[in-house]
């Protein structure tokens, strides 16, 4: 079962009123059960309903968009999540079957669906925890969106032609294993959103704490070397695109190093499917 730390790290930067000087980051663990048994952890049923009440708003039209668990009344986009997808998309003449790891109960797909709705095939596919898959598959599967527990399963059920990890690789165990195994399945297309990183040393293991008027919880986050992290794509991928996203660690991680969030995307350099 894929062991997914979902992500609210991804609010900071777009929902301030919930979250100013309220997320924060401590300590620096040795080793991934150390951290653990310092935290409560992301797989709460407390969490989980609250996230599927206010999604089932968005389903229902009570609300305009979620980012878990807080129901909005506009949508806030990732305008650069939104492009490569649709770049992606037209590369394949309007085919677009999207692998969205530890994307909760489907946020990602409700936000841009608006925009995914004249595609000619689209089809979201979650992998997530087991019990996020359970609630998934009872509340909000339909013809496009679909919950898998393995990232296997979902692969062998589908041409995917894009990955995507919006705040979730940090919040992994092994992220370097998790990356390697999508890497080595060669889709065209991945997509790592939201994802802090640090230039010098080795990587970081800290502990993020969850603002209480969310849910209270906290879980284990890394801040992974950003150059360990890309030497696993060069043989396969080029980098085609690199942002700075506009939050501030200075604020949120009291450490000498200086972390950066980033948007990257990567184009398989073999790409054998498009024409």
């Amino acid at each position: 079962m894929v062991k997914v730390m979902a992500v609210f790290d991804r609010l900071k930067s777009k929902f301030k009123s919930h979250y100013k000087g309220t997320i924060r980051f401590c300590g620096n663990y040795k080793s991934w059960n150390e951290a653990r048994k310092a935290s409560v952890g992301y797989d709460s049923d407390i969490i989980l309903m609250k996230i599927k009440n206010s999604l089932m708003k968005v389903k229902l039209g009570a609300a305009i968009y979620e980012r878990d668990p807080v129901s909005f009344d506009r949508i806030e986009y990732s305008w650069p999540l939104l492009a490569d997808l649709m770049w992606t998309a037209a590369r394949y003449k309007g085919y677009l079957n999207v692998l969205d790891f530890g994307g909760s109960l489907g946020t990602s797909y409700y936000q841009n669906r608006f925009f995914l709705a004249n595609l000619p095939y689209v089809r979201w596919n979650v992998v997530e925890q087991e019990k996020f898959v359970e609630c998934g598959k009872k509340h909000f599967e339909d013809g496009i969106l679909h919950f898998y527990s393995r990232i296997d399963d979902c692969l062998s059920k589908n041409q995917i032609n894009v990955a995507v990890l919006s705040s979730v690789i940090q919040y992994v165990e092994d992220p370097y294993a998790t990356i390697k195994q999508i890497v080595c399945r060669e889709i065209s297309t991945l997509i790592i959103d939201r994802t802090p990183f640090i230039k010098e040393g080795d990587d970081i293991l800290t502990i993020q704490y969850v603002p209480e008027n969310i849910y209270p919880a906290s879980y284990p986050c890394w801040f992974l070397n950003e150059y360990k992290f890309l030497s696993i794509f060069e043989d396969r991928y080029t980098l085609i695109a690199a942002e700075i996203l506009p939050v501030d660690y200075s604020k949120l991680w009291k450490s000498k190093q200086k972390a950066q969030e980033k948007f990257l995307i990567f184009k398989l350099k073999n790409d054998q499917y498009v024409e």
